[in-house]
């Protein structure tokens, strides 16, 4: 994903209506790519909607 895609992603999440499902689809990439760019929804929206855009992670780095 690129990062404009990541930030609309994180800017949808904020929201309740949307799901990662819908997101996806309206991005063009998988429910898995949701979440390994967004990896902080791996702790609920909450953890989302609570963080500052400044301090929310990067994409995940695969781990061997």
């Amino acid at each position: 994903m690129t990062e404009e895609q990541v930030r609309h992603a994180r800017d949808l999440l904020a929201r309740p209506e949307n799901t990662v499902t819908s997101i996806a689809k309206l991005l063009g990439v998988s429910r898995n790519t949701i979440y390994n760019y967004v990896p902080e929804l791996k702790g609920g929206r909450l953890t989302l909607a609570e963080a500052p855009a400044a301090e929310l992670p990067g994409p995940a780095t695969p781990t061997e």
